[in-house]
């Protein structure tokens, strides 16, 4: 009735009197098909949406984190500068998507001119965009040096150089000091010195296992990276590619850089002989330990124990669920998930201002207290505002000391960051992870398995010969010569990775990095077949020694 209602103020009764039945019907149906949603849209979305002034921010977090802080924003706004702010998100996927499609605009908007090639100065709305939000402080750091761009100097010739497309977010240093007190975590600092990128959130990266699943293999829950590297557990060990998982990439470089280039290397092999698969996504392995399609697999801290805390019975305790996560303690790598101001967005105020709502007390408190919908009793500061999330529980774990000092009790994860940090400096091998790796591992799947089963075979018999044993060891662990584009040999190893590195990237050579990469895949197909071969050798001729 109330449609035809809203009908009737549109077309009149006497032209409703006259419609044809199945008109009328087509009208009623259509009008609850457009009332419905408005009338079911939530009035704080709603609110949002009427707001005149608008925030746009790329980022690679998902959806329920990105409501629950849009939402915050707009009501905090709203509370101190008298009005709500709609934010817009732009979502093209991970990191290196953001990456490239910032690297594109900015590029366009110099050779545009509308970049002033001598200062950088930039008017704002020149980028449709105001901040970029999330991702790794590696990440954040591409914003400064990713986007390189020709200058013509006055004496006609050209100069390349980086465009910064982060801009200094402005801040006093007594404020900056208030919100992160010493600049540091572990070896890693909060923001960076100039304020290009700001942590707001700290992420570490660990292991999710499947405690039914050891029972089952008669192992003992992980608690160490090496603890994965076990023969039991091979083809039982979830990973992620690290040629399209930044995240996964980062839990890799710190391991090598960690345990040291010849060790760091070895476990990496070893993880690769054990996995499962190399799936595209860090998203899907803490899923398919849950599972027990998996034993265990890396995985960033808010994954894993989102995914434990998802299996719980009602009531039962985390240290006996189905799915555990574990922080290796003394290595794990914090790094901060910062936010970035960019060059010539259109609103450089309220980004500013954004900034602060997240280094608030109630901005920090939405990444780990319990959503407010489920709270027995609010949780309010000193001022008496409310805090935590509106209804998502984010499992992320906030920056600011003071919230650890004064609000751990209301954590839904108890866990301080700043006690478990591992203190290993990045040893600059990260480039390398993705390539190596493909070639030993994921690109060479088949081979790196029979080698790995063959290799343990040997080391579990006594009376396998130590120099056949020794040779296979050689053999499963060896690295490649590199060839560079004049035809020089180099042996990949620490002294020789930046040359090595530069040569991937040379532009007079640009599939160099591939032509490598082809080459590494054979080098390691054919030292693999050269264990397999001896160790089957051996079970044929028992007596004998290497050819």
């Amino acid at each position: 009735m109330e449609l035809l209602g809203q009908m009737r103020a549109t077309h009149g009764d006497d032209r409703l009197r006259h419609m044809p039945f199945a008109r009328i019907l087509f009208a009623v149906i259509f009008v609850g098909l457009v009332s419905v949603p408005l009338l079911l849209k939530p009035a704080e979305q709603a609110k949002q949406d009427a707001a005149s002034r608008q925030l746009i921010i790329i980022t690679p977090h998902l959806a329920q984190l990105r409501e629950e802080f849009a939402t915050g924003f707009s009501k905090w706004h709203e509370k101190n500068f008298g009005e709500p702010i709609h934010v817009r998100y732009v979502t093209p996927g991970g990191t290196s998507e953001i990456i490239k499609q910032l690297t594109a605009q900015y590029s366009a908007a110099w050779n545009a001119g509308k970049i002033d090639h001598e200062s950088f100065e930039t008017a704002p709305g020149t980028i449709p965009i105001d901040l970029m939000f999330g991702g790794g402080s590696y990440d954040h750091g591409r914003l400064m040096r990713a986007c390189r761009v020709d200058r013509i100097k006055p004496d006609g010739s050209k100069e390349t150089l980086a465009l910064p497309m982060s801009i200094s977010a402005g801040f006093p240093q007594e404020q900056m000091d208030e919100w992160f007190g010493p600049n540091a975590i572990g070896a890693q600092p909060l923001y960076e010195k100039d304020q290009h990128w700001m942590g707001t959130a700290l992420s570490s990266f660990g292991i999710v296992y499947n405690r039914e699943v050891y029972e089952r293999l008669g192992l003992e829950p992980p608690t160490s990276f090496d603890d994965l590297t076990k023969p039991e557990l091979m083809g039982w060990i979830a990973m992620a590619d690290p040629r399209q998982s930044g995240s996964i990439t980062t839990t890799l470089d710190y391991i090598l850089s960690h345990d040291g280039w010849d060790k760091g290397w070895r476990l990496l092999r070893e993880l690769s002989a054990n996995a499962r698969y190399f799936s595209s996504s860090s998203s899907k392995p803490p899923i398919d330990v849950s599972t027990g399609e998996a034993a265990a697999g890396l995985a960033i801290d808010f994954y894993g124990r989102g995914q434990a805390q998802s299996v719980l019975a009602p009531g039962q305790d985390p240290a006996t669920g189905r799915v555990g996560y574990v922080d290796p303690a003394g290595s794990v790598y914090i790094d901060p998930d910062p936010v970035s101001i960019l060059r010539g967005g259109p609103e450089p105020e309220l980004a500013r201002r954004f900034i602060q709502y997240v280094m608030s007390i109630e901005g920090q408190s939405v990444w780990n207290f319990e959503p407010k919908l489920y709270q027995d009793a609010p949780i309010v500061d000193d001022a008496g505002t409310e805090l935590g999330p509106e209804r998502y529980a984010l499992r992320r774990l906030p920056v600011r000391r003071i919230m650890y000092e004064k609000y751990f009790q209301h954590f839904m994860d108890k866990v301080n960051p700043y006690l478990i940090a591992g203190d290993d400096k990045p040893a600059g091998w990260r480039s390398s992870i993705g390539p190596m790796m493909g070639a030993f591992g994921i690109d060479n799947d088949t081979e790196v398995k029979r080698a790995w089963k063959a290799l343990n075979r040997a080391r579990s018999d006594t009376t396998f010969p130590p120099d056949v044993l020794a040779e296979m060891e050689r053999l499963f662990y060896a690295m490649p010569m590199h060839m560079m584009p004049d035809g020089t040999e180099l042996l990949f190893t620490p002294e020789n990775y930046k040359a090595i590195r530069n040569s991937w990237r040379d532009p007079d050579h640009p599939r160099w990095a591939i032509k490598s990469q082809i080459r590494y895949v054979e080098f390691f197909r054919r030292s693999y077949r050269k264990v397999i071969a001896l160790q089957h050798d051996r079970e044929l001729n028992p007596a004998g020694t290497i050819q």
